[in-house]
């Protein structure tokens, strides 16, 4: 079943995080806003991946000194799309 979830995030750069998923793996992702080179880079490595799988990998990453990070918000949002 295909799902499209977009998150606001919080306390990092970006603003928001645009994802679908179809049968618990994720098939794309957008972040808006934040830095592009990393931000495109997160969501080039997850799509193709299991969404548990995404978030024990970027779960509780740290930005400098923010207690988050985009791909901290990432797999917030895709703790989302996994309780829905």
């Amino acid at each position: 079943m295909a799902k499209h979830i977009e998150y606001t995030t919080k306390g990092v750069c970006s603003r928001k995080i645009l994802i679908d998923t179809e049968d618990g793996v994720i098939t794309d992702c957008k972040f808006v806003g934040g830095c592009a080179g990393n931000t495109q880079g997160v969501a080039a490595l997850v799509v193709g991946m299991k969404v548990e799988d995404a978030i024990k990998k970027i779960k509780g990453i740290k930005c400098g000194f923010k207690p988050t990070s985009c791909p901290d918000q990432l797999a917030l949002a895709l703790e989302e799309v996994a309780n829905s």
